[in-house]
């Protein structure tokens, strides 16, 4: 079987090893292939029978022209880049990684918080500068410090990640309200409880979105929702950047009706500069790293070769277009 990978690199950039690939075939590997060329995809994916991708999109052509192939894997749990009902017009299964990275996600999102309440970061910088050497008192900080304790987190989305989250959540003593549409009861206790959206608005002194991006999600954050946030109001994001609405957050953050934002996600990624959260006050940005632990990502790997396994013995798993 003859194997591509169009775009590896951020998956394994050395670190980590192709062999479970190699081993199902004759393996070509390419660190990045050029999103909007094509006749490039086309070309690179030639008489490829197994198509590995993770962001490279798969038209509609590019499934008319590739008469060999027989399977796409991904390397990620979404799969939005690859027309699915044209592969699947063409009996082409898409297998997709359900989950990998439900640890080093929530641990992230704790993480955006805490630099949120602490500044850790700038903090030491300044140190590094001279600026506690320099200080007439013992001490001193530049920002306001937050104990998480007695706080309430809400959740929106509590599935494996948002529930990850509470459990990390609830470790430094928060309170947490989660929101889902499909509600597991028996998660409650005395310190986690389901409720409607409104209420965990209304509630919550910091929200996490842990939800998938959907019709019904897609901008769940916008002006409307932010009305009904308390002021002061926390917001972290590293599930999908298409959750909110940019222009509203910046704008809520500019006016300390929310008083900060952590993101690992933005709506067009690579950010670009004309992205009104990069001015915002209060807003921390990182490019989409949850995921990237090495430990995320060999589970990751692991799963996308099962995947392939899986096809090749006849019993195909994780297909997203069955």
């Amino acid at each position: 079987m003859k194997i591509v990978i169009l775009d590896g690199y951020t998956e394994n950039p050395g670190d980590l090893s192709w062999e479970g690939f190699e081993l199902l075939g004759n393996l070509t590997v390419y660190d990045r292939t050029p999103f909007n060329d094509t006749e490039e995809i086309i070309k690179r994916i030639g008489d490829a029978e197994a198509v590995i991708v993770n962001k490279t999109p798969l038209i509609k052509e590019v499934f008319e022209r590739c008469h060999s192939m027989k399977y796409v894997g991904m390397l990620s749990t979404g799969y939005n880049v690859v027309d699915i009902a044209a592969a699947k017009e063409r009996g082409i299964p898409v297998c997709n990684i359900p989950t990998y990275g439900t640890r080093s996600v929530a641990q992230f999102a704790m993480g955006l918080l805490l630099e949120i309440c602490h500044h850790i970061g700038h903090h030491s910088d300044a140190v590094h500068k001279g600026a506690w050497e320099n200080s007439i008192d013992w001490c001193f900080w530049d920002y306001p410090l937050i104990e998480l304790a007695d706080k309430t987190m809400g959740i929106i989305g509590y599935g494996r990640i948002g529930q990850a989250t509470g459990m990390l959540a609830q470790a430094f003593g928060m309170k947490v309200l989660a929101y889902d549409a499909c509600k597991n009861f028996s998660l409650e206790t005395e310190t986690m409880r389901y409720a409607e959206l409104d209420e965990l608005l209304a509630k919550s002194d910091v929200i996490a979105l842990h939800c998938p991006l959907f019709a019904e999600t897609k901008g769940i954050i916008n002006k409307n929702s932010i009305a009904k946030m308390k002021d002061g109001v926390i917001i972290i994001n590293n599930s999908r950047g298409e959750l909110i609405i940019e222009e509203d957050l910046a704008e809520a953050l500019n006016s300390g009706k929310v008083y900060a934002a952590g993101l690992d996600v933005v709506s067009t990624e690579p950010i670009k500069s004309e992205n009104p959260l990069l001015k915002a006050k209060n807003c921390i940005i990182t490019p989409h790293i949850s995921w990237a632990p090495k430990e995320s990502r060999q589970r990751l790997m692991d799963i996308a070769v099962n995947n392939l396994k899986s096809f090749i013995a006849g019993k195909p798993v994780n297909v997203v277009n069955g």
